[in-house]
């Protein structure tokens, strides 16, 4: 039985029209496009929700953690406000408050180690007869640290 086009068919019919019983060979296409288009989407999605964590990646702790508990509101509430939040915290760098404190409190050790040691040292009971050091090892006086005056210091001028 040969086969007959229908009268109102055209002679030459598009690529992409299959005949019936074949593989929609566009069809295998256009899924295997849209799925990949949803995973792209979805990839550029959630790295635009972790901006603020990357970009807060090198700050402090605390602000990092900030940051991001922000983003995952903002991922799972979809309130904008939240990320644009962490975004405007993650540009901006916090103060580092620590580092002084720290710098004092061990500065005050240092101190305080040092006098410790200075009055274990020290004899308990007064002596008979004072001594006199040795003339090679001269007596140690702490004495305060003056920093030298800068030649274009004007007030270690007026001090005298």
């Amino acid at each position: 039985m040969a086969e007959t086009l229908h009268p109102a068919a055209v002679d030459h019919l598009p690529v992409f029209i299959t005949a019936p019983g074949d593989t929609d060979i566009l069809f295998n296409v256009m899924v295997v496009f849209v799925l990949l288009l949803i995973f792209l989407i979805g990839i550029l999605y959630l790295r635009l929700h972790a901006l603020p964590e990357h970009m807060a990646h090198g700050a402090s702790k605390g602000q990092l953690q900030l940051v991001a508990v922000l983003s995952l509101i903002a991922l799972f509430t979809h309130n904008h406000l939240f990320w644009i939040a962490a975004l405007l915290l993650a540009l901006i760098e916090f103060p580092d408050f620590s580092s002084p404190i720290t710098s004092m409190a061990d500065s005050l050790r240092k101190i305080a180690d040092r006098d410790d040691r200075s009055l274990e040292t020290a004899p308990m009971e007064p002596q008979d007869k004072p001594t006199k050091p040795h003339p090679a090892q001269p007596e140690s006086q702490r004495t305060p640290f003056e920093p030298e005056p800068s030649a274009n210091d004007t007030l270690s001028e007026r001090r005298g």
